[in-house]
């Protein structure tokens, strides 16, 4: 039986830690969240003067990214009227955000173990700090 990763405290701060300095030197105070490979929360942070309607949307990033192991931007490209995945957003009692933002976080050997979610920004700004912080894993 093969031992199943996962993201661990210290993983998840060192992420977090690396979207925070992100999210301060671009001017976008941002809710950070990661999740682990279950989806579920291992931290969370609010920096100062980040919306507090932010908070559930970076926990739920990350947990779209980790639900369908792709990042919240990609999975919102398939989910316009037309693609094959309009009305995901209504799946998971709601949970399933399906813009940028969500970053999943893979092992040395590209397995999905976790992931990020930021928001607070516009979703270039999210992006931007997802992906900083999912490069610190």
């Amino acid at each position: 039986m093969r031992k199943l990763e996962t993201v661990s405290l210290d993983d998840a701060r060192r992420v977090i830690a690396a979207g925070e300095d992100k999210a301060r030197k671009i001017g976008s105070p941002s809710n950070l969240a990661v999740v682990d490979v279950g989806g579920n929360l291992v931290a969370h942070i609010r920096m100062d003067d980040a919306w507090l309607g932010s908070v559930d949307i970076s926990i739920n990033k990350a947990f779209t990214a980790r639900a369908f192991d792709t990042a919240t931007a990609d999975l919102a490209t398939n989910a316009q009227p037309g693609g094959q995945f309009f009305g995901i957003s209504d799946s998971n009692h709601g949970r399933v955000m399906i813009f940028a933002g969500g970053v999943p976080l893979r092992s040395s050997d590209g397995i999905v173990v976790g992931a990020v979610g930021v928001s607070g920004g516009t979703g270039e700004q999210d992006q931007t700090i997802a992906d900083t912080a999912a490069a610190a894993f």
